[in-house]
């Protein structure tokens, strides 16, 4: 995201659309190279999802004490914990699915059209984040239409909210258009990745329930059995129905394991309000929520604790420094004809983030995103390539010789001699896979 912010910001790019960039972008311009400021847009978006789902628990007709237990469960969200300050696309998504459903359920308790218009102006700028949320949208129309309220969908301001959301999100879908619709193909490309790293359909279906946390998983469970069960929140039964709907559709289509995550929050409120009823009515088990919300935050610690450790890696700075030290190895004359090549985006990404001001220019790569910015300038006859053996630019060029080994994704190539014209050599290797 850093890279594209920096270097390469448009409406819309492969595989994202562009906000996450352009937030990247003002903070890296408000404080250049600031950690800190980085964070600080995606963990106001985190804390605000804690504040969301108690907002929706209220409107269910929880009191204080079942808004903190909501409250609590999505703050001990197992992904949202560890990415919860990474300014990522897919680290701002659950907070404007959660501020989307709020709004809706707040205009079934209170009648109030204009916070339909708020639908729709949240959808729009959802949909410059990921366009996962055309499919929430989808999915709560249909469930709307089956379970109700059904008046929602003769309310006038509601299709000014769609127009209002469509028109936010214009820029990107033209982008979109432009470049071939990338978007498209990259369920499939997903759904490949999903199947190595998740083990397929069952890896998927455990982590995207795993991922509400120890105590989350209960509270879900629980709270879309009240949602589905109890009379007096049957006016919200569409908001079950929605999030079943949208679990089978990830576990079919092989999605990522956090897909689900924006859709934890209305399950987590419903559940609060279910433990409410249970014990103002004696329930014996109502003892049982605070210890588990104990477990809950030693969890949370414990994750974040690994998450810290886990993220602390010297190898983008390594692979830029090698980078910039072979490149800087070469004779000034060759070093004027030399673009930088990156097996896939993420080292690309590193190169240009990593790298020492001015030790390198930006770098290039046929992988993903990257793949639909600019290609190099033809006045770059040769190429230093970062990654495994170039093997698909090995016929474009005349010679490709090994320059070091750091390990497989790691080596350094430098290819000389190109023979075709980089424009019809861009869209021939572009691909949307990382390996």
């Amino acid at each position: 995201m850093l890279a594209i912010g920096r270097h390469h910001l448009a409406w819309g790019s492969a595989d994202q659309p562009p906000l996450a960039p352009a937030l990247t972008a003002v903070s890296d311009w408000l404080a250049p190279g600031s950690l800190l400021v980085l964070r600080v847009p995606v963990a106001l978006a985190t804390g605000g999802a804690v504040v969301v789902v108690a907002l929706i628990a209220r409107e269910f007709g929880g009191d204080r004490r079942a808004q903190l237990i909501a409250g609590a469960a999505q703050a001990g969200a197992l992904w949202l914990t560890i990415a919860g300050h990474w300014l990522t696309p897919y680290s701002l998504e659950p907070v404007e699915w959660l501020l989307l459903i709020w709004l809706l359920v707040r205009w079934i308790r209170v009648r109030e059209d204009r916070l339909l218009v708020a639908v729709g102006a949240v959808a729009g700028v959802a949909m410059e984040t990921k366009f996962q949320v055309f499919l929430l949208c989808a999915v709560l129309f249909a469930s709307v239409a089956a379970f109700g309220p059904r008046e929602l969908l003769r309310r006038r301001m509601l299709w000014v909210g769609v127009a209002l959301a469509l028109a936010l999100s214009l820029p990107t879908l033209v982008w979109q258009a432009a470049n071939g619709w990338p978007q498209l193909r990259m369920g499939a490309v997903v759904a490949s990745e999903s199947e190595e790293l998740y083990g397929g359909r069952p890896g998927v279906a455990v982590a995207l329930i795993g991922m509400a946390g120890i105590t989350g998983t209960v509270l879900c469970l629980y709270g879309l059995w009240q949602l589905l069960r109890r009379e007096d929140l049957r006016p919200y039964r569409f908001l079950g129905v929605a999030t079943v709907a949208l679990y089978v559709f990830f576990v079919i289509t092989v999605g990522r394991f956090y897909y689900l995550g924006g859709m934890y929050g209305p399950l987590f409120a419903a559940g609060a309000v279910g433990l409410q009823y249970r014990r103002l009515s004696g329930g014996r088990w109502a003892w049982l929520v605070w210890p588990a919300c104990v477990v809950n935050i030693a969890t949370v610690v414990g994750m974040l604790l690994v998450a810290d450790r886990a993220t602390q890696s010297d190898v983008p700075q390594a692979i830029a420094e090698r980078t910039a030290e072979a490149y800087e190895a070469l004779p000034p004359e060759d070093r004027a004809r030399i673009a930088i090549l990156g097996q896939s985006y993420i080292i690309a990404a590193y190169l240009d983030v990593y790298s020492p001001p001015g030790s390198l220019p930006n770098a290039y790569s046929t992988n993903r995103s990257y793949g639909y910015f600019s290609p190099p300038p033809e006045s770059s006859t040769d190429a230093l390539y970062v990654g495994a053996p170039p093997d698909e630019l090995r016929p474009y060029f005349n010679l490709c010789r090994k320059l070091s080994d750091y390990g497989e994704s790691q080596e350094q190539w430098l290819c000389t001699g190109r023979n075709e014209r980089w424009q019809i050599i861009w869209p021939r290797l572009r691909h949307l896979r990382m390996n």
